[in-house]
C-alpha cells in the first residue's frame, strides 16, 4: 500500500461509509432532546452554562444590537469547536481542512456582514472605497479596484486558512513520521 502526505485528507471509509458522516453525526447526542422542564440533568446544565459564558464573552463588547447575532456565532463557534476536536480522533477527517466548507462558512458570514453595514451605515461603509486624499483622476480607478479588493476577500482568506491548515497537518504528519522512524534508532 502506497501512500502519500496528502492521503491524510482523503475522506476514510468504514464498510462503505464514510466516517465522516459519523464524526458529523456524533455531538448530536450531546445537545439535550426537548423536555418539559428546562434543565433535566448534569449534562444540559452544564451545555446551558457553556452556551451562555460563550455568548456572554462573545456578545460583551457590541451594543444591543449586535444581539442579534449571538445565536448565530454562537452555533458557529460551538460546530467548528465540535467539528475540529472530532478531527483529533483517529481514522476521521477533519472537514475545515477543505477550502469548500471555508468558503462555504465564510461567504454567507461576509455578505451578512456587508450587506448589514451597507444597510445601517452606507456612507461609512461606501466611504472605505476610496481613502482619503485621493486625487480626483484616480477616483474611478481607485474605486474599482477597492471594490474588486473588497469581493474577493472572502475567496482569499478562504484559501490562505485552507493553505495554513493544510501546512500545519503536513508539518505534523512530517514530524510524526520522523519522530516514529528516529525512534527506533535510538538506544
Amino acid at each position: 500500500m502506497n501512500l502519500s502526505f496528502f492521503d491524510q485528507f482523503m475522506s476514510p471509509h468504514l464498510l462503505g461509509i464514510p466516517l465522516i458522516l459519523i464524526s458529523l453525526l456524533f455531538p448530536a447526542l450531546l445537545f439535550p432532546s426537548p423536555r418539559n422542564r428546562w434543565i433535566t440533568n448534569r449534562m444540559s446544565t452544564l451545555q446551558s452554562w457553556f452556551i451562555y459564558t460563550t455568548t456572554k464573552q462573545l456578545m460583551t463588547p457590541l451594543n444591543k444590537k449586535g444581539h442579534k447575532w449571538a445565536l448565530i456565532l454562537s452555533s458557529l463557534m460551538i460546530l467548528l469547536l465540535s467539528i475540529n476536536l472530532l478531527g483529533l480522533l483517529p481514522y476521521t477527517f477533519t472537514p475545515t481542512t477543505q477550502l469548500s466548507m471555508n468558503l462555504a462558512l465564510a461567504f454567507p458570514l461576509w455578505l451578512a456582514t456587508l450587506l448589514t453595514g451597507l444597510r445601517n451605515q452606507p456612507s461609512a461603509s461606501l466611504g472605505h472605497l476610496l481613502p482619503e486624499g485621493t486625487p480626483t483622476p484616480l477616483i474611478p480607478a481607485l474605486i474599482m479596484i477597492e471594490t474588486t479588493s473588497l469581493l474577493i476577500r472572502p475567496l482569499a482568506l478562504g484559501v490562505r486558512l485552507t493553505a495554513n491548515l493544510t501546512a500545519g497537518h503536513l508539518l505534523i504528519q512530517l514530524i510524526s513520521t520522523a519522530t516514529a522512524v528516529l525512534f527506533s534508532m535510538m538506544p
